[in-house]
């Protein structure tokens, strides 16, 4: 085992800052971002959900990201429904996945009637739905997508007999530059990694597209030599791809999992 183990994150947004922690903890940080945000500006589908959210036609909105919650409303203000969604919002119940969404409607001067706490799963927006003494039953929710269908949240929720309307206002692609990605592939097949970070479930979707397309997807799972994971959602992801969770945040921060993954190797 190296003094200072080579850690790879794929994170994105926050490359950056991943890669401080990673160095402030010990660890030698190989950074291969594996998505880009694009925002889905021709969008008619978010629009549509806009305009039925507006007149009236769904009881409760759901926000699951602050991004996203702030990409809805500029979606909105590019046919003129900015405010009439505004004034919506102040009408409905709105229950947020987390602290950024919530951060969002407190600069627009809204308040949440329910807030999920950590691990900030659909299982913890369920809670806290109940929590607040909210029904469901014969409802329209509105669920603001988060560059993936929250497919989960939408079965639960159409299991307590709500129907769901989607808003998608954003969407994840592959980075326009994939070769660091494809370079932290490869150092993992040659055995150059030692710990593997993920932050995100769809950061595991693109891995495994680079993977797969290279011919390397059932070699890189087998040299994987400890994994990771911010939070029960990227769990599940990475055991349902066949990859074992060596190590899960929590609370499922940054900072927690570059930490936490570094004391428990190192103790390994």
């Amino acid at each position: 085992m190296t003094s200072s183990p080579v850690v790879c994150s794929f994170e994105s947004r926050r490359a950056e800052e991943m890669r401080k922690l990673i160095e402030r903890h010990g660890g030698t940080a190989l950074i291969a971002p594996s998505m880009k945000e694009v925002p889905l500006r021709d969008n008619p589908e978010g629009l549509k959900g806009i305009r039925r959210l507006v007149a009236g036609r769904a009881d409760l909105l759901i926000l699951m990201t602050g991004v996203g919650t702030t990409a809805m409303l500029d979606l909105a203000r590019t046919a003129s429904l900015e405010q009439r969604l505004l004034e919506r919002m102040a009408d409905i119940p709105l229950i947020v996945r987390g602290p950024k969404p919530a951060a969002v409607l407190h600069r627009l001067g809204l308040q949440p009637a329910a807030r999920a706490e950590s691990p900030n799963t659909w299982k913890e927006i369920l809670r806290a739905i109940d929590s607040a003494g909210l029904s469901v039953q014969g409802r329209t929710v509105a669920i603001q997508e988060y560059g993936i269908p929250a497919r989960e949240l939408a079965g639960a929720l159409g299991e307590r007999g709500a129907s769901v309307l989607s808003i998608p206002v954003y969407r994840w692609e592959l980075p326009d530059d994939v070769e660091p990605l494809k370079t932290a592939i490869q150092a993992t097949v040659d055995g150059k990694t030692d710990i593997l970070l993920f932050t995100s479930a769809q950061q595991i979707r693109h891995v495994a597209l680079i993977a797969q397309q290279n011919g390397q997807w059932d070699t890189w799972k087998v040299r994987i030599p400890f994994t990771g994971s911010i939070g029960p959602t990227c769990s599940d992801a990475l055991r349902a791809e066949g990859i074992q969770v060596d190590f899960e945040a929590n609370p499922p921060k940054m900072g927690s999992l570059v930490r936490g993954a570094l004391e428990q190797y190192r103790q390994a």
